[in-house]
């Protein structure tokens, strides 16, 4: 799992919050599986609503920019970001991703490698409402995003108090495997910081940015 603060600064935060407090929402459980929506009972924005879209641009915008979210996910395909909410014991039991998610109304599809969350609203403003990933509970600030594995099984726990809102997702990564895509954000991690330290033109900098592009090369699906 990899927390990614701030996506989403103040004035994008304020533009989300006022258009969702305007919103009309449907039932959670129109984009849930079958055995999902046993479990699921929440609310949230209609994918193909002009709100969704305006607003999810306004995500994708803030990932596109953002270079955490690039080296750890290396983004292959995005589902466009949806909404929901949660208030009066809203919850979503145990489950797990689907493997695959088809845009509605469309050919547009996604092999879930991962999930996220963005955290919309001030944690103190609501009771509950934790996401637990296998077994770890997670209660971002507004504006931070959970990036974990989609096969993870999780769950939101009940908010008793207030409304947890957020934007949710999954992305299909260039690399499949989550172990080879770990090694390969350690290792920019690890050239971004002796970059910062011996300058981008140093030999072993270069040497290890080739290492790196060349076991991008090997794993990337594109």
């Amino acid at each position: 799992m990899i927390v990614i603060p701030d996506l989403l600064d103040a004035g994008e935060l304020a533009r989300v919050q006022q258009a969702l407090a305007a919103a009309d929402w449907v039932d959670g459980t129109v984009t849930a599986g079958a055995q999902s929506a046993l479990a699921k009972r929440n609310s949230q924005l209609a994918e193909d609503s002009a709100e969704a879209r305006a607003l999810g641009g306004i995500v994708l915008e803030a990932l596109a920019r953002t270079p955490l979210f690039v080296a750890a996910a290396l983004p292959l395909k995005v589902y466009p970001p949806l909404f929901n909410r949660y208030a009066g014991g809203d919850a979503f039991g145990d489950h797990v991703d689907s493997a695959v998610r088809i845009q509605r109304g469309s050919d547009f599809r996604v092999r879930s490698d991962l999930s996220a969350t963005v955290f919309l609203v001030d944690p103190d403003s609501y009771d509950g409402g934790e996401l637990v990933v296998d077994g770890r509970a997670i209660k971002l600030p507004a504006g931070h995003m959970i990036l974990y594995p989609a096969g993870s099984l999780h769950h939101v726990t009940p908010v008793t108090r207030g409304a947890r809102l957020a934007s949710f997702f999954w992305i299909q990564s260039m690399v499949r495997d989550a172990g080879a895509r770990a090694l390969l954000l350690e290792l920019d991690g690890t050239i971004q910081r002796l970059g910062a330290e011996r300058g981008q033109g140093d030999a072993e900098i270069v040497r290890l940015t080739g290492i790196y592009h060349n076991l991008l090369r090997r794993w990337a699906e594109a």
